[in-house]
């Protein structure tokens, strides 16, 4: 590569990370709340009027598990009323209250196909207003996770797509490319020891694949308290701060 070109790319890469951060600007995040991990996020947190990706670090249902509790947990902290759509109404309704998403706060929508959960979740954020918009799929075609991605910024409504597999072959799938704006892997990890005997507190290792404008990185975290919260964990396989500090789970 001549070293013409090699400029004329680098200086295109720098005026669309500019253009995407000052996007990210002008509809706002939902901060995390410690510099380690809002640092490698553009605006400071998890961008309003964008689709995030969600998926369990594990084709098994644990994992999977986790990941829709951190999404919820997301969406227990945005204001507004909160769409969930789904194909499998096994969600485990007191395990979204201990995250703090409260039943009446939350408006179910079952489809019998995969393809209405998308065509719901782009109406849903298209009608605006809402905190955030929750949609369980297996797959996300680069087309729809656009329509997706258009709808979230046009009302500044957050998006967040929950990658559930059936079939441990269907887990491939989260490798191919989409428009999010983030992606991320969750898996449980030993849960951290209490300094009084009985249940330690779940940890996840979080695992931010993908971000636009940003860096990736790695965290592991106490898993979502009743408010929707994480926090950092001691460590942390980023260069994380681990003094174990409160984090917003966004």
């Amino acid at each position: 590569m001549s070293a013409v070109r090699a400029h004329v790319i680098a200086d295109l890469r720098e005026r669309i990370s500019s253009i995407e951060s000052r996007a990210v600007k002008k509809v706002g995040s939902l901060e995390f709340g410690v510099p380690e991990i809002d640092a490698v996020l553009p605006g400071g947190g998890l961008a309003h009027g964008a689709l995030h990706e969600f998926a369990g670090g594990g084709a098994g249902t644990v994992d999977g598990a986790a990941a829709a509790l951190f999404a919820a947990g997301i969406a227990t902290r945005t204001k507004g009323p909160v769409v969930w759509c789904l194909t499998r109404p096994d969600l485990f309704f007191p395990a979204l209250a201990q995250v703090g998403l409260k039943a009446d706060r939350v408006i179910f929508v079952e489809s019998d196909k995969e393809e209405d959960v998308l065509a719901n979740m782009e109406e849903a954020l298209a009608f605006g207003g809402l905190g955030a918009v929750v949609g369980e799929i297996v797959r996300l075609p680069m087309t729809a996770s656009r329509r997706l991605q258009l709808a979230a910024e046009r009302t500044g409504t957050m998006a967040l797509a929950v990658r559930r597999w059936r079939r441990q072959t269907e887990a491939s799938d989260f490798g191919q490319p989409t428009a999010s704006t983030t992606r991320w892997r969750v898996s449980v990890r030993p849960s951290e020891e209490l300094p009084v005997p009985g249940v330690g507190r779940p940890r996840w290792f979080l695992e931010m694949m993908r971000v636009k404008a940003g860096e990736c990185a790695e965290f592991l975290v106490g898993a979502c308290d009743d408010k929707g919260r994480i926090n950092l964990s001691t460590g942390s396989g980023d260069r994380s701060n681990t003094s174990g500090r409160s984090v917003h789970s966004a």
